[in-house]
């Protein structure tokens, strides 16, 4: 069993920044970013490998958004640039224990969530 803890979110302007965590109790083969606005699908954001530190991105929020890991503490980090009031959702912790990928369905963990909020 992996459990998952997201933090980080809160109330932002447009072109300002905010650092999303989330901590992982268990092994798992990679740790994705997930986001859902209000009327929306879910949709990917990133994702990262653990062994290898592989990443991927959405085209929405390459250039912007950066995951990165830390092995020893078994925890992961979106760290987001230049927010714009379309970031807005809430933002979603997932891990999988085979291979990674953007859909929603290839992950078998998931965190409660984490409100991003971007507006002046």
């Amino acid at each position: 069993q992996v459990q998952l803890l997201e933090s980080g979110g809160g109330v932002v302007q447009p072109g300002g920044s905010l650092r999303l965590s989330c901590v992982a109790s268990g092994s798992s083969f990679a740790m994705g970013w997930f986001r859902q606005a209000p009327g929306k699908e879910r949709e990917f954001v990133a994702a990262i490998t653990w062994s290898a530190g592989a990443t991927y991105y959405s085209d929405s929020v390459k250039g912007r958004f950066t995951i990165s890991k830390d092995n020893a503490k078994n925890t992961v980090y979106l760290q987001m640039n230049s927010l714009k009031p379309e970031d807005t959702a809430i933002y979603y912790c997932a891990a999988t224990k085979s291979y990674g990928g953007s859909r929603s369905a290839q992950y078998d963990y998931w965190g409660r969530g984490t409100q991003v909020t971007v507006s002046s």
